[in-house]
């Protein structure tokens, strides 16, 4: 959490020297002129300041602290993310995802970047140890390992379960051995690569292209590292599915995550239905959360047919 307190002015950064701030965050949001915004599992609270009367007022960004902060989550080289920008966040050390928005630039139409930066949304990145434990334990056949797909409504969790699934895979679970596993991570989170060096665990035998797109990205590791199962996050663009359909042709497992809050919803990508006829996937994850904040999830088979 130190790398995300270091990203704020001193004046909000000195706020935040404490630990209570910290247990159960999930984002924080900063929107010019609005209250900061500390968004938990089990609700939201605002970032106060106590007055000379002792009466808490919500603290607010203006335009420079916003300002100051690109420069400190871009090390003073924000021309350096030129790609991420078009993209609209920036993943910053230990593999939290500061998205942006404010005015958009265009060019011929198309996004280029963001500027000025006016919204900040830092998403926290948490490692949970064995939080795949038992949906992992249903990804197996007799054959081996099961192609599966992690699905929910964004920031339900998918992320988190993808990256204790590779963990799990990578050092064997249940009775089963360890494979080789080939990280596709476009977005530096679920390794959390610094230098080159993953900071978040995913086990013994997994190697990691960090700041690779994704189809380029696993047509890479099939190529150079013979995996056993390609990991990778946020499928959706039509030259991600083709990559994953390459992938699958070529004798590779591949366990990715996908938006979809339902699986109704699931069953709407026209992707999706292809693959169901083809048995691309032999499996699919629900994650849903309850009122409570706490995470739920169900596992279906290669024709959605629940299994656990």
């Amino acid at each position: 959490m130190e790398t995300i307190r270091q990203i704020f002015p001193v004046r909000i950064r000195d706020m935040l020297s404490g630990g209570g701030w910290q247990s159960g965050l999930e984002e924080i949001r900063v929107r010019v002129g609005r209250p900061v915004e500390l968004i938990y599992d089990s609700g939201i609270r605002h970032l106060a300041v106590r007055d000379g009367t002792g009466t808490e007022e919500c603290v607010r960004a203006g335009v420079r602290e916003i300002s100051e902060m690109l420069n400190y989550i871009s090390s003073y080289s924000l021309y350096a993310y030129r790609e991420e920008l078009k993209q609209g966040f920036i993943t910053i050390e230990g593999g939290h995802r500061v998205g942006l928005a404010g005015a958009a630039v265009l060019s011929g139409g198309k996004l280029t970047g963001i500027g000025p930066v006016t919204f900040l949304n830092i998403r926290v990145a948490r490692e949970c140890p064995d939080c795949a434990k038992e949906a992992a334990a249903y990804l197996w056949e007799a054959s081996g390992i099961c192609s599966t797909l992690i699905f929910s409504a964004p920031g339900n969790g998918k992320t988190t379960l993808l990256r204790d699934c590779i963990r799990q895979i990578s050092g064997g679970i249940c009775g089963h051995p360890g494979l080789k596993v080939g990280v596709v991570d476009e977005r530096s989170e679920l390794a959390a690569c610094h230098l080159g060096v993953p900071q978040n665990d995913l086990g013994p035998r997994t190697d990691v292209l960090d700041g690779c797109g994704k189809p380029e990205g696993m047509r890479m590791l099939l190529r150079t590292m013979s995996p056993q199962v390609i990991a990778v996050d946020e499928l959706g663009a039509e030259e991600d599915f083709q990559a994953v359909e390459q992938a699958a042709y070529a004798g590779c497992r591949v366990i990715g995550t996908l938006h979809a809050g339902s699986p109704e919803e699931l069953l709407e990508n026209p992707h999706l239905r292809g693959w169901m006829e083809r048995r691309l996937f032999q499996r699919y994850v629900w994650i849903r959360r309850e009122t409570d904040g706490t995470r739920r999830f169900t596992v279906y088979g290669p024709k959605m047919e629940k299994i656990c």
